[in-house]
Order: C-alpha cells, then structure tokens, then sequence
C-alpha cells in the first residue's frame, strides 16, 4: 500500500522538474497521461443497449468478454488482452495528440492507454501484495534508528503514519527514478514503443533470468500480465475499502471467517447454539 500511495505522491514531487525539460520533445503531459488515463479495457459499466455515447461512438466490434457489442473499432485486437470492451469510447479520444502534440512519431491513442493501463495495474499489484505479506509473513525488523516497532503495523493504512520518513523519502526516490526512465524511452522509442516497457526482462535490457520469448510467447504473456493488472486493480481497491471501513488487516477479516464456534466442535451440534 505504501508503494501504491506514494507512486501518486511521487510524481508530483518532480513534476516542475519536466517542465523544464524538452529533449526529444517529451514534457510534463507524459506523467499526467499515466495518472489521468482511464483504462483501455477497464470494468466501466453502461447499458449494451447504446449505440453510442456524447463521444459519437459507433460500437460495432462484438465484445469476446460479454454478449454483444461494447466496442468501437479502434479495439481491433492489435493489443494483447483485447477482449473489444470499452462501452465508454474511450479508446476513440486523441490521447496522443493531446499529451504528446508536438511529437509526429508518438504512440496511437490506443497504446497511451494501454500504456496508463500497464502503470496504475503494476503499481496495483505491488498494493494487492502489501496488503497479504505483512500480516501472513510478518514485517520488517526495527532498531534504535527507527525505532523497534517501526515496521510492526500491519494495517497497511496505518503503516503510512507509523514508518520513518526516511523510509517514504527511498520509495519516492526510487519511484521517481523508474518513472523518469520510463517517460526517457516513451520520448526515444516513439511510435515503435511497446506499450509497458521498461526494459525488465528483455534482450536489450535488464534481464537476469535470461528470459527470451517468441512472438507468440510474449503474446501470451502480455496477455497474463495485463489480466492480472485489471485483477489487481479491483482487488486493491476492494482491499482499501474493506480495510479503511474495519480498520483490521487482511489477516484479521479472514481468520475470522474461518474460525468455528465452540459448540460447533461438539459432536452431535448441528443446530445454531439455543436451539
């Protein structure tokens, strides 16, 4: 939750610090795409029975996640993960020539969302894992510095308020840092970027699992990736808001729910108590 909280946060830190910068014409509206974009295929509900929306959109692509149509045709499976849903249109609105104008050899409309989509789904899934790992594994170990019961908190809500600042001030450092590499090769790769990447796992990056896919094979595994970011983004926020309303940790709630009543281990109970 603390990386999830912070990506937000971090950004705006160094926003002035875009501003100034105009090498191969990348600028600010880079950022704010990726905090500010719906996603491409998100759960946005709307009545299949609309044809279009106050965007003017025609939806004629049948839809492979739901009966009917929910798509209009600038979801013409090129991206992985396209099931031709996006009852909204938002795939139709010039994201490109809005935040990236001055720049002829940008990415499509399509692939800065996708793009946005990939960001706020990673970031997601760092949440969803904030949430389980502390109260089933345990945490981090304190000390004198930082005091012992530093990292003892376990609602992640209240981890925020209870970690040393110095702690919050490396993760924003270090969200800065992997942010400003991704707007560098958003600016350098330009209409030939693959949406998501930043250089992890590949052959002309960092990739020490030595990992090397087919065409096909990094399909599918774009495929998997962008499932489990759309996951993972409900599942956080269901996450937060369940956390935020019991104030209990992830373990609490379900240790509760799996934990039977003293008269039910008794054998011959199987009635509620006081009947």
């Amino acid at each position: 939750l603390t990386l999830y909280w912070v990506y937000y946060n971090s950004i705006f830190s160094y926003l002035q610090y875009f501003s100034s910068i105009n090498s191969n014409k990348v600028n600010m509206k880079l950022i704010i795409a990726t905090l500010l974009t719906a996603s491409t295929a998100a759960f946005a509900p709307q009545s299949a029975s609309r044809a279009s929306t106050s965007l003017n959109v025609d939806f004629n692509v049948e839809s492979t996640a739901l009966p009917g149509k929910f798509g209009p045709a600038t979801l013409d499976g090129s991206l992985a993960g396209d099931a031709g849903f996006d009852p909204v249109g938002f795939s139709t609105a010039p994201f490109a020539k809005f935040f990236d104008a001055e720049n002829e050899d940008s990415m499509t409309d399509i692939q800065w969302l996708r793009e946005a989509e990939l960001a706020h789904g990673r970031i997601a899934q760092l949440a969803v894992l904030g949430f389980i790992v502390p109260p089933v594994f345990g945490t981090l170990p304190g000390n004198d510095w930082t005091g012992v019961d530093a990292y003892s908190v376990t609602n992640p809500i209240e981890a925020l308020g209870n970690v040393p600042e110095f702690a919050i001030f490396q993760i924003v450092v270090f969200l800065g840092w992997v942010e400003l590499n991704r707007v560098q090769l958003i600016g350098e790769q330009g209409s030939s970027r693959i949406p998501g990447d930043i250089k992890l796992g590949t052959n002309d990056g960092w990739n020490p699992f030595n990992l090397d896919y087919s065409p096909e094979e990094l399909r599918v595994k774009q495929t998997q990736e962008i499932k489990h970011c759309r996951l993972a983004m409900m599942g956080a926020f269901g996450l937060i808001c369940q956390n935020a309303n019991s104030g209990k940790d992830i373990a609490e709630q379900l240790g509760s729910a799996f934990t039977s009543p003293e008269y039910y281990a008794k054998a011959g109970y199987f009635l509620p108590e006081g009947i």
